[in-house]
């Protein structure tokens, strides 16, 4: 009776164990600003990593592009006790108070997208060499324009790492390989269509002879051919983007568009939430050196846009 009895306790510690639910990892993810097109990309391709991962609970937060918001969404992220932080900043520049509250609490956090500089030991970024877009976007727009001419440069928000180094790829490629093609004017549009194409029409108002557009991101790109051929100028003006964008990539398609460069939103958001999760995990991740992931950009010409194209 007593082995009977010992039997039935010991299968029902067993049962009781296996039952028991595993811990699930806790993630949590502020984004600059989900109002985005090709942010968009980048959140969908997080959450498809959440659904394929069932060990882990997801939270994706909008910081609405406002860096005092995102500070309070860190502040309920470690008040909920989240075991990793994936930060898409609006102004890398503004994360300080960010670092020292995730660091303070001994959370595992990545930034991603944006990159931030001087990390302290154990952050992680995650992201793409902004310059190596300006060098692949310009390489291709001279050799469009046969080495001469007049660009103009439409950049991004002025507070994105992505804006200034983008735009100092294209400065870095006329400087070394394109001294014939001269720089008219270059103003930011903010990232957004319609301000690329108000500031293409007040460009060509000036009645300034433009031979090409380099622009800092494909919406801004696209807004400048909407001027371009509202003035009739489609196919005198040549215009390159920045992120491959489906889009971008349809306007190719159309004879519109130029050129643009790849960047990897499915990349991004896998190597970031990969990092996060393994952090959380206590695990090494062979993919980081000296603290950074790079995900390559990859130039997109009339020669291999198609290979782009989602099937």
């Amino acid at each position: 009776m007593k082995r009977f009895l010992l039997f039935a306790l010991i299968i029902m510690i067993a049962f009781s164990g296996a039952a028991a639910p595993a811990k699930k990892v806790k993630i949590g993810v502020s984004m600059a600003l989900f109002d985005d097109a090709w942010l968009t990309y980048v959140r969908e391709d997080i959450v498809e990593w959440g659904t394929a991962h069932k060990d882990v609970e997801l939270t994706i937060v909008d910081a609405k592009n406002d860096p005092a918001i995102q500070t309070g969404q860190v502040e309920n992220f470690l008040a909920q006790k989240m075991d990793a932080l994936v930060i898409m900043p609006p102004d890398a520049s503004a994360v300080d108070p960010i670092t020292k509250m995730a660091t303070a609490a001994k959370v595992p956090l990545i930034y991603l997208n944006r990159q931030v500089e001087n990390l302290p030991p154990g952050v992680i970024y995650v992201g793409s060499r902004s310059i190596d877009a300006g060098i692949y976007e310009m390489t291709e727009l001279g050799r469009l324009m046969a080495g001469k001419g007049n660009i103009v440069i439409m950049m991004g928000e002025l507070a994105h790492e992505a804006a200034r180094n983008r735009t100092a790829g294209i400065k870095q490629v006329i400087k070394e390989k394109y001294p014939d093609i001269k720089i008219l004017a270059e103003q930011n549009a903010d990232w957004k269509r319609d301000e690329g194409k108000t500031l293409m029409e007040n460009w060509l108002a000036s009645g300034k002879q433009i031979d090409g557009v380099a622009s800092n991101n494909d919406e801004m790109a696209l807004g400048a051919l909407l001027a371009i051929k509202a003035a009739g100028k489609l196919g005198k003006i040549r215009v390159c983007g920045v992120d491959g964008s489906d889009d971008a990539l349809a306007s190719m398609d159309r004879g519109e568009l130029d050129c643009t460069v790849f960047q990897d939103p499915k990349g991004q958001a896998e190597e970031g939430m990969n990092a996060a999760y393994l952090m959380a995990l206590g695990k090494p991740n062979p993919r980081v050196k000296n603290s950074i992931i790079w995900v390559p950009y990859q130039p997109v010409t009339k020669a291999n846009y198609k290979s782009f194209i989602k099937k």
